[in-house]
């Protein structure tokens, strides 16, 4: 009987080693906003962005991911499309500093001790937490009240391929439905400037990253012997 345990002990050890594999890299891209100033082009990245990422993969479809990720963003009603906003003129500028977890799947296997070519499309949601500047506009200029912190939804959908033993290539782009619509200026939460709201107040904003991930996998060696 101690046997049957030792072995049950020893398979289940093997499995939950095969999938402990870790990549650790960065996130290099642009930015953009989608609110109530300026375009209303869902991605279109415009601004600098950069950040890391942690991913532990539990199995060949799946990893918990962290990451950290800072941006601009930037939008100005002339180069928008409609003409009420092209004739209101407002612009502004603000700076995300997030933080996000969750979960990674991936569409096909992604085994990164496979020998050979790989690649996957993947999805990616979980929660943000991010520090923006709470944003007022006065006589048409836009100026920062206090920086403040908000939560966001995160769906990505990337694509990534090993391009080296120890490396993994992908490129992804990252919409962000935040708990705020006051990215803009448009919605300040501090009642002295109630009569200076404008748009649709209905309606939260919603900022984007869109990039390159580098990411170098590390950890150990798969246990095949539960195969």
């Amino acid at each position: 009987m101690k046997r049957i345990f030792a072995a049950i002990f020893f398979l289940l050890l093997c499995t939950q080693t095969k999938a402990q594999i870790h990549e650790l890299g960065v996130f290099l891209g642009g930015s953009n906003y989608i609110g109530d100033v300026g375009p209303t082009t869902y991605i279109a990245p415009k601004d600098f962005s950069f950040g890391a990422l942690y991913k532990w993969n539990r199995s060949i479809r799946h990893a918990y991911r962290i990451s950290y990720t800072q941006g601009k963003i930037t939008s100005d009603d002339l180069d928008s499309d409609v003409s009420a906003r092209k004739k209101r003129g407002y612009n502004f500028e603000n700076e995300i500093k997030e933080l996000s977890a969750g979960l990674e799947f991936n569409f096909f296997d992604f085994n990164l001790h496979d020998s050979g070519f790989i690649i996957t499309p993947y999805v990616y949601t979980g929660l943000s937490a991010f520090r923006y500047d709470e944003l007022y506009v006065l006589n048409g200029e836009t100026k920062i009240d206090e920086s403040k912190y908000s939560f966001a939804i995160p769906m990505t959908l990337g694509l990534k391929t090993r391009i080296a033993n120890h490396f993994v290539l992908g490129i992804e782009s990252s919409v962000k439905y935040s708990f705020t619509d006051n990215l803009d200026g448009s919605n300040p939460d501090n009642p002295e400037y109630a009569s200076l709201k404008f748009g649709n107040l209905n309606s939260n904003d919603w900022y984007v990253f869109t990039g390159v991930t580098l990411t170098y996998t590390f950890g150990q060696n798969p246990c095949y012997c539960a195969e």
